[in-house]
């Protein structure tokens, strides 16, 4: 398939700048994959789409402050934008400046802190910290905001671009479907005799990068930490032995969970990942998910197609254009039923 099926026109207006004032008030579209029928409703009306018995699966990665500014030796600003953490005081980085900086050279960064590079891979530079990463980073770092997002990150920004749950520090990106849930609807959820487990999946710098190869058969993904623990697996074992369906928080979400199907059954999954969830993908766990709207042309957007069938996650974009939804990491969400029924996939 083309990379440039996957394409919609988005108004730029349209681009969420700012969160909502109240993280369960967005807009939720639902998508029944099966028929194309589509459904305005409020995400506060989750627990009324979903079933008793039924099971959300939430990534509880954390956002860490993975911004860091400084300086070459030979006085050239720096942009630093973190991959992953490697060692106590190694990491992979995305580095913005004039020219790259050479291995053995070292950048200048706040607190006195200074980094050598130790060596390059493609778009990512290797460094060496002379200080714990984590520890620079807590004091020196800036919530890394969407580059799609015009505007440099306030004071509210460190919670608010991090969900409710969030547990595990490592990512560089928020799981974005996962702002949408605060206390009341998460209480309103477990009321309704809906449950959840958690996995985790630390969302990388890449998953903001466009694919590059024309065809989408061709294109490979950047590798994710992942971890679905035995807990998940036995949680989400007994809600298809009641009956109730897996729904899946994300597409991180849904990345690990059938990272951790590959092999044929679900089992515990602890490791990296580059599945790359494209058209003609069988799905083993994933019944429905929960999503925000994703950039044209991304392994998000294919990702849905995927799931839901491309015509109809493109009708449902055009729908959600015409009826000015917000797009992107603050925006709205989406609520979707596969095109293919439980029964036409395995565990």
């Amino acid at each position: 398939m083309d990379r440039e099926a996957f394409t919609y026109d988005l108004p730029q207006e349209l681009i969420a700048q700012t969160p909502l004032a109240a993280r369960s008030a967005s807009r939720l579209l639902v998508l029944d994959g099966m028929t194309g029928t589509l459904a305005d409703r409020r995400f506060a009306d989750l627990p009324e789409l979903l079933a008793p018995g039924d099971l959300l699966v939430l990534n509880d990665t954390r956002v860490l402050p993975a911004r860091l500014f400084g300086a070459k030796s030979s006085g050239g600003r720096v942009e630093l934008l973190l991959e992953r953490v490697i060692g106590p005081r190694r990491a992979w980085f995305q580095i913005r400046a004039s020219h790259a900086p050479r291995p053995g050279g070292e950048l200048r960064l706040a607190g006195d802190s200074v980094a050598r590079v130790i060596g390059r891979s493609g778009d990512l530079f290797e460094l060496e910290l002379d200080r714990p990463v984590l520890e620079h980073l807590r004091a020196h770092g800036e919530v890394p905001l969407p580059p799609y997002i015009d505007r440099k990150p306030g004071p509210a920004e460190a919670s608010r671009y991090q969900t409710v749950y969030a547990a595990v520090p490592g990512a560089v990106a928020a799981p974005t479907a996962g702002l949408h849930f605060d206390a009341p609807l998460l209480a309103a959820l477990a009321a309704r005799g809906i449950e959840h487990t958690f996995v985790t999946l630390h969302v990388g710098a890449g998953t903001f990068a466009p694919l590059r190869a024309a065809q989408i058969e061709t294109a490979t993904l950047h590798s994710e930490w992942a971890e679905v623990s035995h807990a998940a697996c036995e949680r989400i074992a007994a809600t298809r032995a009641r009956g109730g369906r897996v729904v899946a928080v994300g597409t991180t979400t849904v990345r690990a969970l059938e990272s951790a199907a590959l092999g044929g059954g679900l089992r515990p999954f602890f490791g990296d990942t580059n599945l790359f969830i494209r058209p003609g993908f069988a799905f083993r766990v994933v019944d429905a998910m929960v999503t925000n709207f994703h950039l044209p042309q991304s392994s998000l957007l294919v990702l849905v197609a995927a799931f839901a069938s491309l015509e109809r996650t493109l009708a449902a974009y055009r729908h959600a254009v015409a009826q000015r939804y917000r797009f992107f990491s603050y925006g709205d969400a989406m609520l979707v039923s596969p095109a293919q029924p439980r029964d036409a996939r395995a565990l």
